[in-house]
């Protein structure tokens, strides 16, 4: 014992403290960060794997109320017949699809005998830089459609705005926008496939792609594990040199 009082040295304390500190942040924060983003990236690719094969469905049928949702149903292809409310229209800004910059269009569509949910009608591509092109309006009357169910997601604390002469908002978070058009919402809203009455650029599919969030978990792991291996081994070698 009479070689460890080395170890009450104020670096061996740091050094200590920073491997305890590491080792806890690799075990406790990163390494279920990246496996929990993993677990999400497998879901939603088996659900849009799921959802090329499976004959679509009446919205009705998984949004039955004005305020469900249905999160195990996303990429779910549904079908919808109602009438677009034109009033409540509202951009998704910052996007990048395919490479460009890109608005979003969401309007609210009252299902027939059903809720009214969030429409995400497709994309434009902007004009001289950041100017919002001409936005074809959506058809009159009732129309039926098919699209994709999806869940919606959270604003956080970016605050939509009004430019151009449209609301704009950052992610599609249907609370936030029911509140910003006095439009009841339900929970999901819809994205059109191509060619649907009202439709735009339709958004295209995500890549089937885990990513690399499995490797990057294991690799915290190992590091959480190696880095107080690391310290022993240190503390070792200088208890061998003080011999």
């Amino acid at each position: 014992m009479r070689r460890l009082p080395f170890l009450l040295r104020p670096g061996w304390i740091a050094l200590a403290l920073v491997v305890v500190a590491f080792t806890y942040l690799s075990l406790t924060v990163l390494a279920p960060w990246q496996l929990g983003k993993n677990t999400r990236t497998s879901l939603e690719n088996n659900q849009i794997e799921a959802s090329l094969t499976a004959d679509p469905v009446p919205v009705t049928s998984v949004l039955p109320e004005q305020d469900s949702a249905a999160p195990d149903a996303q990429w779910r292809r549904v079908t919808a017949t109602g009438r677009y409310l034109p009033a409540a229209e509202v951009l998704v800004r910052l996007r990048v699809i395919a490479g460009a910059p890109a608005y979003e269009v969401l309007t609210a569509f009252a299902v027939d005998g059903g809720p009214t949910v969030l429409v995400n009608r497709g994309y434009v591509h902007p004009e001289k830089g950041t100017d919002v092109p001409p936005i074809q309006r959506p058809p009159t009357g009732t129309v039926s459609i098919n699209a994709r169910l999806r869940d919606s997601q959270t604003s956080g604390d970016k605050q939509p705005s009004v430019e151009a002469g449209y609301q704009q908002v950052y992610t599609i978070d249907t609370r936030q926008i029911a509140a910003l058009t006095k439009t009841p919402l339900a929970g999901s809203y819809l994205q059109l496939v191509e060619n649907q009455p009202g439709g735009l650029e339709a958004l295209p599919l995500p890549q089937l792609d885990a990513g690399p969030f499995l490797s990057y978990g294991i690799q915290w792991i190992a590091f959480g594990i190696v880095a107080p291996l690391g310290l022993g081994y240190f503390i070792y070698s200088e208890m061998r040199r003080r011999r």
